[in-house]
C-alpha cells in the first residue's frame, strides 16, 4: 500500500517533464522501537509523533527538491520486530537503505549488524551498488546513551556506509539532511553504473580488397570487334569522398566478372 503523506514541498512537479524527475525508493530498516516511523513522519510533516502501531508497514510518497532538482521519494516504513525478516520484500525494490538504531538501546544497535551483513551479501550477489546509511536516532536521549558515537562510526566503516546521529524529536533540518543524502547517494551510484561506450576510430576501407581480385586472364571473354564496340563513360562516386569522382571508360559488350 502506498500513501501520499504530508504536503508537497517541491512545488508543482506536474509541470516538469517526467524524464527530469528522479524517483528514489528507500527502505527504512531497524528493530521495533528504534524510531523508524518517527523519523519518517518528521521528514514528511516536520512534526514529532511518539505513538505508532509497530505492526503497520506502509510505503509513503513525497515530492521534494534536492540540490535544485525535483525528486519523488518513495519510502517504505518496515515493520520488523526484533530482527530482519522476509527481506525479499524490499531487497529488489529499494534503491537505498536507511538502517536505524536507538542510541539508548544497545540491542537495537546489535541488530543493525544483522541488517548490514545481509544487505552487503545481497548486493554482492546481485553485483549491484545499493547505498546504505547507518543512523543513530534519539540523540535527545543523550543522558541514557548505551551506544557511543565511536561505535557507530566503527560499524559504518566496517560495512562501507555513511553514518549520522539525529533526533526525530528535536531537529527537522538534520533529519531532512539525512534523507537528502540518501537521494544524493542514489544518484552517485546511478552515475557509476552508467556504461562507458568506447570510441572507435577506423580508416575508410577500399571498396574491393586487393586479395579478392581475380586475375583478368581467368574472367575475360573474347573482346568484341571494333565495329560492334561503343564507348560508354561511367562515373563512380563515393558518399564520403570529397575528391572529384574518377571517370571510368569501358567498351560496351566487354564484361568483367
Amino acid at each position: 500500500m502506498s500513501s501520499m503523506f504530508g504536503k508537497n514541498r517541491a512545488g508543482n512537479l506536474s509541470t516538469i517533464p517526467d524524464k527530469c524527475v528522479k524517483e528514489c525508493n528507500v527502505a527504512i530498516l531497524g528493530c521495533k522501537g528504534s524510531g523508524k516511523s518517527a523519523l519518517l513522519v518528521k521528514f514528511l510533516t516536520k512534526r514529532f509523533i511518539s505513538e505508532y502501531d509497530p505492526n503497520l508497514e506502509d510505503t509513503y510518497t513525497s515530492e521534494d527538491i534536492v540540490d535544485q532538482q525535483p525528486v519523488i521519494l518513495k519510502i517504505m516504513d518496515t515493520a520488523d520486530q526484533e530482527e530482519p525478516a522476509n527481506m525479499e520484500r524490499y531487497l529488489n525494490w529499494a534503491n537505498a537503505f536507511l538502517v536505524v538504531y536507538s542510541i539508548d538501546n544497545r540491542r537495537s544497535f546489535e541488530v543493525c549488524h544483522q541488517y548490514l551483513e545481509s544487505l552487503c551479501q545481497c548486493t554482492k550477489a546481485l553485483h549491484q551498488e545499493r547505498p546504505i546509511i547507518l543512523l543513530g536516532n534519539k540523540l535527545d536521549m543523550e543522558r541514557y546513551r548505551q551506544v557511543s558515537k565511536s561505535d557507530g562510526i566503527t560499524m559504518a566503516s566496517k560495512y562501507g556506509c555513511l553514518f549520522f546521529e539525529v533526533s526525530a524529536c528535536l531537529d527537522y533540518d538534520c533529519v531532512q539532511h539525512v534523507f537528502h543524502e540518501v537521494v544524493r547517494e542514489i544518484k552517485k551510484a546511478a552515475k557509476r553504473k552508467l556504461p562507458i561506450h568506447p570510441l572507435f576510430i577506423t580508416e575508410e576501407k577500399p571498396a574491393v580488397a586487393l586479395s579478392s581480385v581475380t586475375p583478368i586472364s581467368a574472367t575475360c571473354k573474347e573482346m568484341p570487334s571494333i565495329a560492334q564496340a561503343k564507348l560508354i563513360t561511367v562515373k563512380s562516386s563515393r558518399a564520403q569522398s570529397k575528391r572529384r569522382a574518377p571517370t571510368l571508360t569501358l567498351l560496351k559488350g566487354f564484361k568483367i566478372f
